[in-house]
């Protein structure tokens, strides 16, 4: 009777062991059809011995209530790596920018097929995630055929600042029943205001008025200058020749005497007033009658009379009285005595 519940016993065990076998290979037939990736023969290998543990396990606890769960293998037993963003490059952006941020989870080829799934987003403080995208590569080196699959995300740039795109998770199912987590690094971002050229233009516009306006100040102050010195050139040219003919009033003929006077005054009529032409022949072409008449020459018809006398009523006139003529003149045309 011993012997039967012994064989009835391991025809159970048995048909339990036919089962999970079964089942195995159920999953393992799932996961090649919806496979992303291709795990190698050693992580396969790994799997299945981690599966046969439970089996064993479940066998010598047949009767009791409790399983020991087996310690999942970690990524690094399995050769899988994961890498995101692009390794030493600093990532920068601008406020508003659209960019490419990918992952990738890599390993070696030499056999049956896994799913990678990804379990978050890269939402994160001052940065949206529109979509992901993924594709699977493959690839030699050193003899040995590596596999890979990208994840492609999409991301926003909305805040400016240093950023942290968040650390990426993802689970790679197991004939055990339980799921494999993958998690990369978080990557820093610095994300600057974008260029406005308006304040750039503006100041520039400001510096080409204001230099123009300076260079303008510059070019008046100038004129001013010259003009001033002109006008000084006269003076002291004026009252040159007034000097002279204050000393000729004793012995100089009255009537020419006179008539000097008047081409004096002529040349200060014109430079005041200006005319048509240059130099001592335009001055004497200045019609002093005409400017009195127009009220230019304020108190100055005194002084015509005297200049008429002498063109028309000649005689003599005493030095003495040319003297007052001469002090009128001076103070008509604002020439003073140094």
């Amino acid at each position: 009777m011993k012997e039967k519940n012994v064989k009835s016993k391991t025809a159970k065990v048995k048909s339990k062991k036919s089962s999970k076998a079964l089942d195995t290979a159920l999953v393992k037939e799932n996961a090649v059809d919806s496979a992303a990736l291709v795990v190698p023969a050693d992580t396969s290998a790994v799997l299945d011995a981690a599966a046969n543990a439970v089996d064993a396990d479940a066998d010598s606890s047949a009767d009791s209530s409790d399983v020991a769960v087996p310690q999942m293998p970690t990524a690094e037993q399995l050769g899988i790596s994961i890498t995101a963003g692009n390794a030493g490059v600093p990532l920068t952006a601008t406020v508003g920018d659209t960019i490419d941020f990918p992952v990738t989870v890599s390993w070696s080829v030499q056999g049956s097929a896994i799913l990678v799934v990804p379990t978050s987003s890269a939402n994160a403080k001052g940065i949206l995630q529109l979509g992901v995208s993924q594709e699977s590569s493959r690839s030699v080196k050193d003899g040995k055929e590596l596999a890979q699959i990208t994840f492609n995300y999409k991301l926003v740039m909305q805040d400016t600042g240093n950023l942290n795109i968040p650390a990426m998770r993802f689970e790679i199912p197991t004939p055990m029943g339980q799921s494999l987590d993958l998690r990369s690094d978080s990557v820093p971002v610095r994300v600057d205001a974008p260029f406005n050229p308006l304040p750039l233009v503006a100041g520039g516009a400001v510096g080409v008025c204001v230099l123009l306006a300076a260079l303008w100040r510059m070019r008046k102050r100038s004129k001013a200058r010259t003009a001033a010195a002109a006008k000084n050139a006269f003076e002291n040219a004026l009252r040159e020749k007034m000097m002279v003919l204050k000393q000729r009033v004793m012995v100089a003929d009255s009537r020419e005497w006179l008539l000097e006077l008047e081409g004096i005054c002529k040349e200060y009529a014109f430079e005041k007033f200006g005319a048509a032409g240059t130099g001592a022949a335009a001055a004497s072409a200045v019609n002093l009658d005409a400017l009195v008449a127009d009220d230019k020459l304020d108190g100055w018809k005194p002084l015509l009379e005297e200049f008429a006398h002498a063109r028309y009523g000649g005689g003599k006139r005493d030095s003495f009285e040319n003297k007052e003529t001469w002090k009128l003149a001076m103070a008509l045309m604002g020439v003073k005595e140094e």
